[in-house]
């Protein structure tokens, strides 16, 4: 071997440039592996949720996030061919959907300031590339991993190119790699669920009358469903005729054309396909998301239905969890079984994700049953209690690992807010990966308890408590109010401390 790496990512989207990003910063050497030559330009998800985008905002990218969402705005503006209207002429009442029912809405969350941002795919690849650039973090192109054989302490990873074939030792591997994960396969991770039943379409496409697939919204037909005007030009279709023959071909506007006809029961053509896609509701999830030195995250250990933009900020958030404890273990501060914890906290959340997509196959389905389980649901979205249920679970906002603590904060992935009398925010301090204590107390006498455990943590003196002891994923390990620490030595060492000789 001509090198030896702490860790090998095999994937360079989204997940696995932030699982790169973040075991950098806890300090270990990374190499990541990508399969394609260059990045897809394959229509894929157009928004990230606020889980998602509050873990690339800790780590440096909130400007970057900015600039993104302007420039998808300004793409939503019609253009001189159609000129059809867009999500944003609703105004900001409604901020999600469920099963194509646009009635979340902002005035029944409890924050609604944390939300879904207009950050696609490709934005989210070329933001954190830049923030992987900036860090050293080495990517390596057109290498598919074709092996992999797990020893006691090393893994050892067989890729090929089209200009040969290289090997590659690490210490840890870790599979981003989609829904086909190579990794997956290769180590033998079991992978249950249920098989495709229908195939959904998306493209950015010109329409010879555009009118007829207006009003603007989800629209349900006795062929399927179908949304048109969400951005210019964009195109979304529910066909519930099966999965395809060939999900792997490419989709023609022949294809697409058909589909829009059956689907709309309207007279159109298409005039032209710039871009088109297709997924399936095949749902499956990993039984474990690590076997020895062999991890996996994001598509790769679990695949769903993309309804409700949930995928991606799965992932990132899957990304977000196991890298600084990775990073931890890798530095020899925290002992290996750190790591069965992000199976435990992140398997259940991916689990309901796969229910709730699965839920809303069953709603969106164009027979009898399903319309009458639509207008049901319908009126019960106009209960507060219930809009907001399904709004936290669209968003993740509703996710608290379990901590073994009856208190409602701890487990919680907390959102930025004001810390240091305004002069920063709480994600401001933790743009280096570190986790953060948060210290109400008299005198902020208790950040010296936390100073005398490790120097991993800063301590910001804050106004008004509770007193918090923020993980780098952002997740509340601990919490109390005044000169109350019960507990906190305890939460210090299991999340933080050196581990035991």
């Amino acid at each position: 071997m001509k090198d030896h790496f702490d860790v090998v990512v095999v994937g360079a989207g989204p997940v696995g440039l932030l699982t790169a990003i973040e075991l950098t910063l806890g300090g270990a050497r990374v190499l990541v592996l990508e399969r394609l030559a260059a990045p897809s330009l394959i229509t894929k998800a157009l928004a990230i949720g606020p889980l998602g985008i509050e873990a690339l905002q800790r780590r440096g990218m909130s400007a970057a996030i900015a600039n993104a969402e302007e420039r998808a705005f300004a793409a939503m503006k019609p253009s001189s061919k159609q000129a059809e209207p867009t999500l944003s002429d609703q105004g900001p009442r409604y901020v999600g959907h469920f099963a194509g029912l646009t009635l979340i809405r902002a005035d029944a969350q409890k924050d609604p300031e944390r939300r879904a941002r207009r950050v696609d795919q490709q934005a989210a690849e070329v933001m954190l590339a830049d923030r992987a650039l900036s860090l050293g973090i080495e990517v390596q192109c057109d290498c598919d991993v074709k092996g992999l054989v797990q020893q006691p302490d090393v893994v050892d990873v067989e890729w090929a190119s089209l200009t040969g074939e290289g090997r590659i030792r690490c210490s840890y591997l870790v599979g981003c790699d989609g829904g086909r994960s190579s990794v997956r396969k290769l180590a033998g991770f079991a992978f249950p669920g249920t098989p495709p039943t229908m195939t959904m379409y998306q493209a950015i496409v010109e329409i010879d009358r555009p009118e007829k697939l207006l009003p603007l919204g989800f629209r349900h037909t006795s062929g399927g469903m179908f949304a048109f005007g969400f951005m210019r030009n964009r195109l979304i279709m529910m066909d519930f005729n099966g999965p395809p023959e060939d999900p792997q071909a490419p989709v023609t506007r022949e294809e697409f054309e058909g589909v829009l006809r059956r689907v709309s029961r309207e007279d159109v053509r298409v005039t032209s396909l710039e871009s088109g896609s297709r997924w399936t509701d095949n749902t499956r999830l990993a039984d474990t998301y690590r076997q020895g030195r062999v991890l996996l995250a994001g598509d790769a250990a679990h695949v769903h239905s993309p309804f409700g933009g949930q995928g991606m900020s799965l992932g990132l958030v899957d990304a977000a969890n196991l890298g600084w404890k990775l990073a931890a273990v890798i530095r020899g501060e925290m002992p290996e079984s750190l790591l069965d914890t992000y199976t435990a906290e992140r398997r259940p959340v991916a689990e309901a994700v796969l229910a709730n997509t699965r839920a809303q196959t069953a709603i969106m389905r164009p027979d009898p049953q399903s319309s009458a389980m639509r207008d049901v649901m319908t009126k019960l979205m106009e209960f507060d209690e219930v809009n907001r249920l399904i709004g936290e679970m669209m968003t993740g906002l509703a996710v608290r690992y379990d901590l073994g603590s009856a208190c409602d904060d701890i487990g919680r992935l907390i959102g930025n807010r004001p810390v240091k009398h305004g002069e920063n925010s709480l994600y401001d301090v933790m743009q280096e990966g570190m986790g953060v204590f948060l210290d109400a107390s008299l005198g902020a006498g208790t950040s010296r308890l936390v100073a005398a455990t490790t120097q991993r943590i800063p301590c910001v003196t804050i106004d008004s408590g509770p007193s918090m002891l923020i993980r780098p994923d952002a997740c509340v390990a601990w919490c109390g109010e005044g000169q109350h620490i019960d507990g906190l030595e305890e939460a210090l060492r299991r999340w933080f401390a050196p581990a035991p000789m």
